[in-house]
């Protein structure tokens, strides 16, 4: 019995460590490997450099589910935040993600006031609301979630800071919409990597990602299926053009101030009704249903920003609402280790890839091949092992000299990965400053 037991718990970890490999919302996130702490604000009239650890802290799991701890704070510099009193303080959460999520085929979860997901680094996603609804009964705005929900885009944009997030009255430092310090989040020319996942277990990319759902095309901005309406009333709202005066405060409810102010056309985008779509993307070449936050041509974000009115697959509970964030690690748990750094250099072409110059020059990777009769996929992933560029070549599409940009990455060592026709190879590239 305690042959067969020891048996057991030894697939059992060999099965674990497969899949710690294998599924991205274990690989996705950004570990803080080096004491990076948080709530670092060098341009606040007070300055401060806070002592908060930073980003995740680690990162568990078991064959169902990732448990991801964080204090909700990014090693990047935040705020000053314009008319917001508020300050970050540590969150201490541990978020719940499954590893296996699944459309919810019944009635869908409205995304309500709150946190709806996490960002690779361990920030909170918040939802597009600012909390403050048009209440028909009173004629007045109130406190809470209605029938008319303000936008926080709009009413609460003055107290981002540049990484476009800001804290709320409870510490808690969050995103409403794209997270523009977290990655390199203007760079169309790639496939925009994972940025966090929702509370529904589906990723989170950035805004750009291949044409076609298949994994072909151009890299392309992901586009909303919503639109501003064209009514000029509401049913049982505020007026769209008459200043409203609430507290001493005079506001004009205009058509897109309300969230309900946007209406669904299907095929009007490329995204649908929870902004997402069923694609290929570089960490689920199988296909996945994924979000993408939405911004315009000029980068301004655009409702609905992250996730759409509702989430598209089934929700954990335990993630959401007051004392959200406070799931167990249950006893057996693997803790993951990213793995990257220790990846040795190999090779199974028939002949090896001309990687050059190394360190980059110009913040090109570029490297020739000796055959393009096949599909050829490159990634280049950091010391955490997290894809931060990918690029899909057809076969006979491409030339045997190719040049990748990868200007939008900062100074390190990365590992760069060809597959093609069945065989792989891995080499370490490094990125100085010129």
């Amino acid at each position: 019995m305690k042959r067969m037991l020891t048996a057991t718990l030894a697939v059992l970890s060999i099965h674990m460590a497969a899949v710690s490999q294998t599924n991205p919302a274990i690989t996705s996130w950004i570990i803080n490997t080096t004491g990076l702490t948080g709530y670092n604000c060098p341009t606040c009239t007070a300055p401060v450099f806070g002592t908060i650890a930073a980003n995740i802290q680690s990162v568990s799991y078991t064959s169902t589910d990732a448990y991801i701890k964080s204090q909700g704070i990014p090693s990047y510099n935040v705020g000053p935040w314009s008319s917001n009193p508020n300050t970050p303080s540590a969150q201490n959460k541990t978020w719940k993600i499954t590893l296996n999520p699944v459309d919810n085929s019944g009635t869908k979860t409205t995304v309500g006031l709150g946190v709806v997901g996490v960002w690779s680094n361990g920030v909170g996603i918040f939802n597009p609301m600012d909390g403050y609804y048009w209440n028909s009964a009173t004629n007045a705005i109130a406190q809470g979630m209605g029938t008319w929900n303000r936008n926080a885009y709009i009413f609460e944009g003055v107290s981002f800071d540049a990484c476009l997030g800001h804290p709320n009255q409870t510490g808690t430092y969050h995103n409403h919409v794209i997270p523009k310090c977290l990655f390199a989040s203007t760079n169309s020319s790639v496939h925009s990597p994972i940025i966090g996942y929702a509370f529904d277990g589906f990723p989170i990319y950035g805004p750009y990602g291949y044409t076609n759902t298949n994994g072909t095309g151009a890299i392309k901005r992901m586009t909303p299926g919503y639109s501003v309406t064209t009514a000029t009333t509401r049913a049982s709202g505020p007026s769209m053009n008459t200043a409203v005066t609430i507290g001493g405060v005079a506001s004009t409810y205009y058509a897109g101030t309300f969230l309900e102010d946007y209406i669904y056309t299907a095929g009007s985008g490329d995204l649908d009704q929870y902004n997402g779509r069923f694609c290929v993307t570089p960490e689920y070449p199988g296909g996945i249903y994924a979000y993408f936050v939405t911004v315009d041509a000029s980068d301004t974000p655009i409702y609905p920003y992250v996730l759409g009115p509702q989430f598209y697959g089934t929700v954990n509970a335990g993630n959401m609402g007051p004392g959200g964030g406070s799931n167990a690690v249950p006893a057996g748990a693997v803790t993951y280790t990213p793995t990257a750094a220790g990846i040795n250099e190999y090779n199974t072409f028939p002949s090896e890839i001309n990687v050059y110059p190394n360190p980059l020059l110009d913040n090109a990777l570029q490297f020739e091949m000796t055959d393009n009769s096949y599909d050829l996929f490159v990634k280049v992933m950091d010391y955490q092992g997290r894809v931060v560029a990918s690029k899909q070549y057809r076969s006979l599409q491409y030339d045997l000299k190719i040049s990748m940009p990868l200007s939008y990455l900062t100074k390190g060592m990365y590992m760069v990965s060809f597959e093609s026709n069945g065989h792989k190879m891995a080499k370490r590239i490094l990125i100085t400053e010129e």
